[in-house]
């Protein structure tokens, strides 16, 4: 597959061949941006103004702490307070809070400024990934080859793949056979390996090799949950 500025990321995350590709993707995401965020971007207003509105959630602060050095985290912390203090709580004690001022707290608890990045951006790389798709016999190959797609990510891709920048009516079906085949035999591995872990347990199993089935309830956890155990 020729390779360009926007193919070429999509096949970084393809050829390794390792887990769900999309999972990949976010992955790479996220630590493009919690990196931006602590480092070139902590000193850029228009950004500094979208991460004090929106904030961070649990999951993107602790890995900013990680990434970034303590004081570039309380320069964001200490604006991102001021403006939280300043736009969601009533200005005196005791002042009833309006309905608009706890709907804007519920908000900024379920926003993220890293996550919304990731959401935006993901959606721009999958477009990549159904171009490819429907040019490149070369990438279809790729695509088949992928281990799996996780459950979340088999949705989110098909709901992509269906709307405007998706697969077009030619590969639509193929496309759809490719993806659910990633998901679904997964799902089977998974269940036969948690299956025969079970069955180790019988006495009559005894002494029996555990093989594949060892990890099996890790394993399905981590792609039932895309968290690892």
């Amino acid at each position: 597959m020729k390779e360009n500025i926007c193919t070429i990321p999509i096949n970084d995350l393809f050829k390794p061949k390792d887990g769900c590709p999309i999972c990949r993707m976010e992955k790479m995401l996220e630590e493009t941006y919690v990196d931006f965020v602590v480092g070139d971007a902590m000193m850029e207003p228009n950004i500094r103004i979208e991460t004090n509105k929106k904030g961070f959630c649990h999951r993107h602060f602790s890995k900013m702490f990680s990434a970034g050095q303590k004081l570039p985290n309380a320069l964001i912390m200490e604006s991102h307070l001021k403006s939280v203090i300043d736009s969601v709580l009533p200005k005196k004690a005791g002042t009833k809070p309006d309905k608009k001022s706890l709907e804007k707290i519920t908000e900024l608890s379920e926003s993220c400024y890293v996550c919304d990045r990731i959401d935006r951006d993901i959606h721009h790389l999958l477009a990549t990934v159904f171009s490819e798709y429907q040019k490149s016999d070369e990438f279809r190959t790729l695509y088949r080859e992928q281990p799996f797609i996780c459950l979340n990510h088999y949705a989110y891709i098909m709901k992509d793949a269906m709307g405007k920048h998706g697969i077009g009516s030619k590969f639509m079906k193929q496309f759809n056979e490719d993806t659910y085949k990633l998901t679904k035999n997964y799902l089977l591995k998974l269940k036969d390996d948690t299956t025969y872990f079970c069955s180790m347990f019988d006495y009559r199993n005894k002494g029996k090799d555990f093989g594949e089935s060892r990890d099996a309830l890790e394993r399905s956890i981590e792609y039932l949950t895309k968290e690892k155990p």
